[in-house]
């Protein structure tokens, strides 16, 4: 087997967005290194995305090929530049259907130091050892958190999680099991926490709220938790108001925003002048967001809308992507060069399918 292994043409330290998008068209449409997926997908195209896409505004020419991802070989969503080995399979929740799989070898690894930079300008507790209270297997949010506490040079601890047997029994009513299956997931945590010295949580809302009602699990993470990382499902900005002023008033309280296809967007530091508790910003170098209304034209600053991003990397191509999410479009601060997201949502529906959340 040929080990050798292939990346793409090496970027400039000055490139733009655009200028980044234009060379990786070229190579995820030459037929010597595009994946099998994209260079099928371009005979079906009513343009030619070398010749008619030239910035990021030219995305929303691309239809949103995402469903495909549910049952489409993820071999061939590999590059044919991209030889070698090395290259994992992340899984989304299910949260609108069948999950979407992806494929990742470096881009992740590089998103998340960028990420950990990120976090560090919150004062994280770091170097530090982890506890994640959330999703595990095929599931993408745990490998990013893993990677978090080794950048930290600390250990990483995990439960065992299963966000979508919780969302069958939301979606049953069997609102008495999910009420056990939290404890069971509670019990875990607890179990860890009180023989580890853990500093920093990573979880999702639901399950802050479920630790926050447990008034000793919650006297344990206040006594030993330094910083406590949310992320996976929404936050509403009062209930996140309780958690970081009354609950946990001398915790570092961090959000970040992502999925499975786009990576992570942290929160940035909050500003004085900052009109939402909560500002999640992107990763500049291969994903472009827009806020958009029902007609695809991009919001206002401080309106909400649909969360429509594209990610451009040579690992994974994914234009024009509507996500399940709406939120509030914030203007850039400071060296920011992208739109910033707020008060992020999940709509009720995408399709005809019923979206649940659950605990993750």
């Amino acid at each position: 087997m040929n080990t050798m292994t292939t990346t793409a043409v090496a970027s400039s330290p000055v490139e733009t967005f655009d200028e980044r998008l234009r060379r990786l068209l070229r190579w995820h449409f030459d037929p010597q290194t595009g994946s099998p997926f994209w260079l099928r997908q371009r005979g079906l195209l009513d343009f030619d995305p070398l010749r008619d896409i030239d910035t990021a505004a030219d995305l929303v020419r691309f239809p949103d090929l995402t469903d495909q991802l549910r049952h489409v070989p993820v071999g061939d969503l590999i590059p044919r530049g991209l030889t070698g080995t090395g290259f994992r399979v992340y899984e989304s929740g299910g949260t609108s259907g069948a999950p979407k799989r992806i494929i990742d070898r470096d881009y992740r690894r590089r998103l998340l130091t960028w990420a950990m930079q990120r976090l560090r300008a919150h004062h994280i507790a770091d170097p530090a050892h982890w506890l994640h209270l959330g999703p595990s297997g095929p599931h993408v949010f745990a490998y990013d958190c893993a990677r978090y506490a080794a950048l930290g040079n600390g250990l990483f601890h995990t439960v065992d999680f299963d966000p979508r047997w919780v969302k069958k029994l939301v979606a049953a009513g069997e609102a008495d099991t999910v009420k056990r299956y939290v404890r069971h997931l509670l019990d875990q945590a607890a179990e860890v926490l009180r023989s580890q010295p853990v500093k920093v949580l990573s979880t999702t809302p639901p399950l802050i709220e479920a630790i926050c009602a447990d008034p000793e699990l919650h006297a344990a993470v206040e006594r030993t938790v330094e910083t406590v990382i949310w992320a996976g499902t929404s936050f509403s900005p009062e209930s996140l108001r309780q958690v970081e002023e009354v609950f946990f008033p001398d915790t570092t309280i961090v959000g970040i925003y992502g999925n499975t296809l786009m990576g992570v967007a942290p929160q940035r530091p909050r500003r004085p002048d900052d009109r939402h508790l909560c500002v999640f910003e992107p990763y500049a170098e291969a994903v472009w967001i827009d806020v958009v209304d029902d007609d695809g034209a991009v919001v206002d600053y401080g309106q909400r809308g649909r969360v429509r991003l594209s990610l451009v990397s040579d690992e994974m191509f994914l234009p024009n992507v509507i996500e399940r999410d709406t939120a509030v479009r914030v203007e850039p601060v400071g060296d920011a060069t992208v739109d910033g997201l707020a008060e992020v949502g999940t709509v009720a529906e995408v399709g005809d399918v019923r979206v649940i959340e659950g605990v993750y």
